[in-house]
């Protein structure tokens, strides 16, 4: 997120407040806090990521990652890890719960979409790594679907036509923490 940050904010300028850069930066910082205290239980840690991450900032997005990650952390409280033949079904309970949320729905070019992408993507999984990088080529794929779309939802949307040709920067958010995440599998199996 660190590096992350200037691309997240300038996208955010062009259609929001341009601080989600910031929010990204400081909610995972958080987390970083922490890390050393987080229980074995993975809803239970999970669910102390996401009060962590909601301490950065009352920002809209910041408030939707909270949200699935809390409704994750429901199901998986009391279990010690996540499998990845589960990653598909834990991404529609996030979805579920930030639709719910945010009243937002697919097709609006938010981070809503990727999430569905992603969702699709991890289906019929049983190799993280090559989970993960079918979930990150799926992400580039969605965003780049939406680009020539219009925004509907959120601040994005008083922008009208000019969102056309633009990032979501929720969507880019997302792919950030994605590519991450291969990159750290990655290392980790080598």
């Amino acid at each position: 997120m660190e590096q992350s940050a200037d691309e997240l904010n300038t996208a955010d300028g062009q259609l929001g407040d341009g601080d989600l850069g910031v929010t990204m930066i400081q909610g995972f910082r958080n987390i970083l806090e922490i890390l050393d205290s987080l229980p074995e239980d993975i809803g239970m840690a999970i669910y102390a990521c996401a009060k962590a991450f909601t301490k950065s900032s009352g920002s809209s997005y910041g408030t939707l990652m909270a949200t699935g990650m809390m409704a994750v952390a429901k199901v998986k409280k009391g279990q010690k890890k996540i499998e990845v033949e589960e990653v598909s079904q834990l991404f529609d309970i996030a979805l579920e719960a930030m639709q719910k949320r945010g009243k937002a729905n697919l097709g609006d070019k938010t981070v809503l979409d990727v999430i569905a992408a992603a969702r699709d993507a991890a289906k019929n999984q049983s190799d993280w790594l090559k989970m993960l990088h079918k979930i990150n080529h799926t992400i580039n794929d969605t965003i780049e679907h939406f680009q020539n779309r219009q925004s509907q939802v959120g601040r994005a949307r008083i922008f009208g036509e000019k969102s056309i040709g633009l990032d979501d920067p929720g969507m880019l958010a997302f792919k950030r923490m994605f590519e991450s995440l291969e990159k750290y599998q990655g290392k980790s199996t080598s």
